[in-house]
C-alpha cells in the first residue's frame, strides 16, 4: 500500500546512537514500494515551518552507515516547544508537500507535538501517520522500559565517574559533578555502576526524586570525608527542596532561564560551584572541586553502548514498519523481556505524550543519598562491559627509622 512522501526530523539533545534510529528509518523505508520519497527536516519542526528539508532518498547507503556511527543529531535539532498555532503550521506545510507519514525522532515533548499535528491532520481529514521515535539521555519517558541514548550517556557517565574517582583516589579531597537530569536521575544514578571497592565513588548521590537538603548534604559530606579522607559527590541538576524549588535558587541571587522559561540548571556550571562552596565555607575542607558534565554527557565520541546502538537501530526500522502496517499514528516502546531482551510495542502517543517518568523508589536507597543493588542490576545489560580497574595489593615495608 502507498504511503507517498514520509518525512523524518529529529528534537531536543543529541545523543550517541539518535543517527542509529535516523539510519534504521530511512533504509528500513527504502526496502519499501509504497514510499515515494524520504525527507529529512533541518532542525527539527523549526525546518519544516521554513521548509528546510533534504532528499534523503538520494543518500546513499555507505554514507548512511557512516552516520549511523557518528554522534549528534545529522539533521540538526531544536528546542522549539510548538504549541497549537505552531503545530498547526507544520500539518499545513507537511500537507503541501503530500507527506503521508511524519516520524518524529525525540523525546515526550516531540511526542505531543506530533500528537498535535496528527489531530490537526485528523480534523481536515487529512491521511496523515505520526510515528514518534523514542530518544532521551534522560530515559524519562513513560512506557519504556529505558530510551535509546540513555544507555550511551550512562556509561559516559560511569567511566567518567570511576575516572575521577581514581583521581580523587590519588589526590584526596572533595569532589562534586552535577549531571543532567531535571526530573529524572537514571544518568546521576548512573555514576555507581563502575564502583568495584567498597570505598569507590561516588560515595553520595543525590537525585531530583528525593528532596534535597544542603544540611543533610553537608553532613553526608562531612561524614563520608572523616571515614575515607576524601569523599565524591555526583549530584543531579533537578535537585530541589522539599517545596519543589530548585537548589541552585536558593543558592545564588540570580538564575538563568531558557527559552521555555524553565530554570537554566546545571549549563553554566554554577551549582557545582555553588556546593562546593558550601563545603569549603561550611567544613572547612580545602581541597574542593567541582565539575559540571554539561554536554559530554549526550555526544561523547567513542563510548557508544553495542546495545544502546542495536536498539536506537530497531526503534527506527519498526517505526517504519509499524506506519506501513497499521497505517495510525503512535510511538515505539522498548519493553524489557527477560534478562536480557527487548521487544518493541506500538502504543498511542497519549501514553507518553508531555509525560515524565522518574526512577522507582526501589533504585533509591533510604537515606535518598545512594541507589540500591536493584538500579545497577537494571543498567547493566545496558552500558555493556565496563573497563576493569584495580589496585595495588601489595605489603607495607616495614620502617627502619620509626618515622
Amino acid at each position: 500500500m502507498s504511503i507517498g512522501k514520509i518525512l523524518i526530523a529529529q528534537g531536543g539533545g543529541p545523543t550517541a546512537v539518535i543517527n542509529q534510529s535516523l539510519a534504521g528509518a530511512v533504509r528500513e523505508a527504502m526496502r519499501h514500494p509504497g514510499v515515494e520519497r524520504i525527507y529529512g527536516a533541518l532542525n527539527g519542526v523549526r525546518g519544516i515551518l521554513q521548509e528546510r528539508m533534504v532528499d534523503l532518498s538520494m543518500e546513499s547507503v555507505a554514507n548512511l552507515e557512516r552516520l549511523a556511527l557518528t554522534p549528534g543529531s545529522a539533521l540538526g535539532s531544536t528546542r522549539d516547544k510548538p504549541d497549537e498555532a505552531y503545530c498547526q503550521k507544520i500539518f499545513q506545510v507537511l500537507r503541501a508537500h503530500g507527506i503521508g507519514a511524519f516520524f518524529y525522532i525525540g523525546g515526550n515533548d516531540s511526542s505531543d507535538t506530533l500528537r498535535l499535528v496528527g489531530e490537526f491532520a485528523r480534523r481536515e481529514s487529512h491521511d496523515l501517520t505520526c510515528v514518534h521515535i523514542p530518544k532521551t539521555i534522560d530515559n524519562d519517558l513513560m512506557e519504556n522500559d529505558h530510551t535509546p541514548g540513555f544507555p550511551s550517556a550512562a556509561r559516559f557517565v560511569a567511566g567518567a565517574f570511576a575516572g575521577a574517582d581514581l583521581d580523587n583516589q590519588s589526590l584526596p579531597g572533595v569532589y562534586v559533578a552535577v549531571v543532567m537530569g531535571r526530573h529524572a536521575g537514571f544518568l546521576t544514578a548512573a555514576s555507581s555502576l563502575a564502583r568495584r571497592f567498597p570505598d569507590d565513588g561516588p560515595h553520595l548521590i543525590y537525585l531530583p526524586e528525593r528532596a534535597f537538603s544542603l544540611e543533610g548534604f553537608l553532613a553526608d559530606v562531612q561524614g563520608v570525608n572523616q571515614r575515607l579522607g576524601r569523599c565524591v559527590v555526583a549530584v543531579s541538576e533537578g535537585i530541589h527542596d522539599a517545596a519543589g524549588t530548585p537548589i541552585i535558587t536558593q543558592l545564588q541571587a540570580q538564575v538563568e532561564r531558557d527559552a521555555h522559561g524553565n530554570v537554566q540548571l546545571s549549563g553554566t556550571g554554577a551549582l557545582a560551584d555553588l556546593l562546593t562552596e558550601s563545603i569549603k565555607k561550611n567544613l572547612g575542607i580545602k581541597r574542593v572541586r567541582g565539575d559540571t558534565f554539561g554536554y559530554l554527557q549526550r555526544s561523547f565520541l567513542g563510548v557508544a553502548s553495542e546495545v544502546d546502538r542495536r536498539e536506537a537501530r530497531e526503534a527506527g526500522e519498526q517505526a517504519v514498519r509499524f506506519a506501513l502496517r497499521r497505517r495510525e499514528s503512535g510511538t515505539v516502546a522498548l519493553k524489557r523481556v527477560g534478562d536480557y531482551a527487548v521487544d518493541f510495542v506500538f502504543l498511542p502517543l497519549e501514553t507518553v505524550a508531555g509525560k515524565t517518568r522518574v526512577m522507582p523508589d526501589a533504585f533509591i536507597n533510604g537515606a535518598g543519598n545512594d541507589v540500591t543493588p536493584a538500579f545497577r542490576d537494571y543498567l547493566a545489560p545496558l552500558v555493556g562491559e565496563l573497563p576493569v580497574v584495580s589496585r595495588i595489593f601489595s605489603p607495607r615495608v616495614a620502617p627502619l627509622l620509626g618515622a
